[in-house]
């Protein structure tokens, strides 16, 4: 089959499109601005529909609207732009509105730089605006991927009627790998009769995101606490890398971050280390009970992350004082290295590593 040689930006968007995407509203900010100017040419010619909002707000805003008629539905931006989408998420996802929410994240706080980074992990996982909400998050760690990812996250999106958020990052979205077209097949989904339509087109619908009466929210609450449940159940994703039997220490990394400890993994291997490696695909459903079976073969887990340590919090919830957690982070935009990771294990596994 043929592969062509795709930026990750621009893969994502064609993916969002043969997705069936026809509506996208965003605002520029590098470094994802290439997913804009693509679907910016696309789009009109798949007769769908391309606007530059004059603001990230405006632009989720108009998410919602879209999403509620029924139609697929994106807007991508980084880390300070989807902090500005917030407030219109927890909106979409108390109106229960499918959409897929990219974020190409980039070093922070504030403004930051332009530099690959993974502290939005917070923001991604934990919902990120006001009420009891949360989202799905897909965490590709190759072009390919964002592909693949990128077409389930509006299955997702439709299946559960809430939005699904794809967390790359700045590496992610830059780099050119070679791509492999091809169709993807999923599961049917029940029609959207919930959808607003036309005012000849059958009966008068609304879609709503308050509830005044504390009871009825509470119930309402609780249903999405069900649904919350069953996205765990059913599409928590992960892959394992190394050796699946007694490692001697167990890694831990999305993105990639994960790339990067898939080296670490064969050179590991070099020096007589028993490695493995964990890679939660979903950070949202997180998968609590893999991380936990594995950590206990491992009796040491090492994650790393290119933050101050986020996605730690969450291993060392699988792990449940099961084995120690350690945790090794670079900020900023910085990368870390092969040769610095080894280092950390080394010292681990001599018993002087630090948690």
């Amino acid at each position: 089959m043929e592969r062509i040689l795709m930026k990750g930006n621009e893969a994502l968007a064609e993916a969002a499109i043969q997705a069936g995407c026809r509506f996208y509203f965003g605002y520029p900010i590098t470094p994802q601005t290439e997913i804009s100017e693509y679907l910016s040419r696309r789009l009109p010619e798949v007769g769908g529909v391309f606007l530059q909002a004059e603001s990230e707000i405006a632009a989720i805003n108009m998410v919602y609207g879209a999403a509620s008629t029924g139609v697929r539905v994106m807007t991508s931006s980084s880390g300070p732009g989807i902090s500005l989408k917030q407030e219109g998420i927890s909106y979409l996802a108390s109106a229960e509105l499918p959409c897929v929410i990219v974020n190409m994240s980039r070093g922070g706080p504030g403004l930051g730089n332009i530099q690959p980074a993974q502290s939005d992990y917070f923001q991604a996982t934990r919902g990120g605006g006001h009420g009891d909400y949360r989202t799905l998050v897909l965490a590709p760690s190759s072009v390919q991927e964002l592909v693949s990812l990128t077409h389930r996250a509006f299955y997702l999106a439709d299946k559960y009627r809430n939005p699904v958020k794809i967390l790359g990052d700045g590496m992610l979205g830059q780099m050119m790998e070679p791509v492999t077209w091809e169709a993807v097949e999923l599961p049917s989904l029940p029609p959207k009769n919930w959808a607003i339509k036309g005012k000849n087109e059958g009966e008068r619908k609304f879609i709503l995101c308050m509830e005044l009466d504390p009871r009825e929210l509470e119930n309402f609450n609780r249903k999405l606490e069900r649904k919350y449940q069953q996205m765990a159940e059913e599409d928590s994703a992960w892959e394992i890398f190394g050796e699946e039997d007694n490692p001697d220490l167990l890694l831990v990394g999305f993105g990639t971050v994960a790339r990067i400890l898939k080296s670490v993994v064969r050179e590991g291997k070099k020096e007589g280390w028993r490695l493995s490696l964990i890679r939660p695909i979903t950070l949202f459903p997180f998968p609590y009970n893999e991380v936990q079976e594995m950590a206990q073969k491992a009796g040491k887990v090492l994650v790393v992350e290119m933050n101050l340590g986020q996605m730690v919090e969450d291993v060392k919830l699988g792990v449940e004082g099961k084995a120690p957690v350690h945790f090794y982070g670079r900020v900023g935009g910085m990368i870390p290295t092969v040769d610095e990771i080894l280092q950390k294990i080394a010292d681990i596994l001599r018993g002087e590593g630090r948690k």
